[in-house]
């Protein structure tokens, strides 16, 4: 990923040692932590490039910050219940399936669309 993040020049490239190997500095690493915590929250790439721009801006407002933050939640908000409704749906689909040797089997049936 951090390869990746220097191609999308989420982080700059860092210098290298004689070998070859790139050198990361402290606050490289505090970049790299930043960016694996924004990913864990669910932030994506150019949403964490936003992040990064406020974390470096002093004058930021934390009213832009918190905007980034309560529109991630609602976007996950509404991913859980997504999430929620299709294990409702599946969960529904497998109660009906007999599980047995015959070929009937509701989860087939609502899969393709066919309602019984």
């Amino acid at each position: 990923m951090i390869r990746h993040y220097e191609k999308i020049r989420l982080i700059p490239a860092p210098p290298r040692r004689g070998a070859g190997y790139r050198d990361y500095g402290e606050s490289d690493l505090h970049r790299l932590r930043f960016i694996a915590n924004a990913r864990d929250l669910g932030f994506p790439i150019e949403e964490i490039r936003s992040l990064l721009g406020l974390w470096q801006d002093r004058n930021r407002s934390s009213s832009d910050v918190k905007a980034l933050a309560l529109a991630r939640a609602d976007e996950l908000g509404r991913k859980a219940d997504a999430l929620v409704a299709m294990r409702a749906t599946l969960m529904e689909l497998a109660e009906a399936c007999s599980g047995d040797k015959r070929p009937d089997c509701p989860i087939i049936m609502g899969l393709a669309g066919v309602r019984h």
